[in-house]
């Protein structure tokens, strides 16, 4: 008997934490049948990249790919998820430690799982990929990169930098997972964005088995 599936995803909740400048998260019924409406009908306000989400090569590539048109084969099947104690970044160095193979899907879990997504305001100081690292994922042949919070790259710190690399690569990347039930391992993937036509990035459920 399969172990059964976990939902690596984060709920979305009005008012929820985001990156600093996006759009806030604004999630509102419209229509409510105990007010007398035949049925019950939610609004939904909010940038692409709230919560879980993956990001399309078009977020930092202006002629790049958008979330229409990834490959299914990025986001499901077999990946391997990696536990990592780090302070602010995960380096190169870091990333020399572990074993990777070409077109692998790989996911990291850092202590981001079990604080930053326990505040209720924006971690600045969340765990992320420096662009060393990134550029080390690249070398190695990686087709798609999960992390744990909102942004491979960090608050402050080489965001701009580390997307490029990743993206213009064309690495497909999933962010704000909540891996804090999930251990060290081999997992069978499933993420499925939202098909935005035309779109940088979508919300996705993301499941681990």
């Amino acid at each position: 008997m399969k172990r059964p599936w976990k939902d690596v995803s984060v709920p979305l909740r009005d008012g929820m934490a985001h990156w600093p400048g996006d759009p806030e998260c604004h999630i509102k019924r419209v229509n409510r049948m105990e007010d007398g409406a035949v049925c019950n009908l939610t609004h939904l306000s909010m940038s692409a990249h709230t919560g879980t989400h993956m990001d399309a090569p078009r977020h930092f590539i202006a002629d790049g790919l958008t979330m229409e048109q990834m490959p299914l084969a990025a986001v499901m099947g077999r990946c391997r998820v990696f536990e990592l104690d780090c302070e602010g970044q995960i380096t190169a160095d870091d990333l020399k430690k572990l074993k990777f193979v070409p077109r692998q899907r790989v996911l990291f879990k850092t202590r981001n799982s079990t604080r930053s997504w326990a505040m209720k305001e924006f971690d600045k100081d969340f765990i992320s990929i420096r662009k060393d690292a990134a550029q080390y994922l690249v070398e190695q042949g990686v087709v798609t990169v999960g992390v744990d919070y909102l942004s491979i790259g960090g608050y402050g710190k080489d965001v701009v930098e580390t997307h490029q690399i990743m993206l213009g690569a064309g690495i497909w990347v999933i962010e704000g997972l909540n891996l804090s039930e999930i251990k060290d391992g081999y997992y069978e993937l499933i993420c499925l964005p939202i098909k935005l036509e035309g779109a940088d990035g979508a919300p996705c459920r993301v499941v681990l088995r």
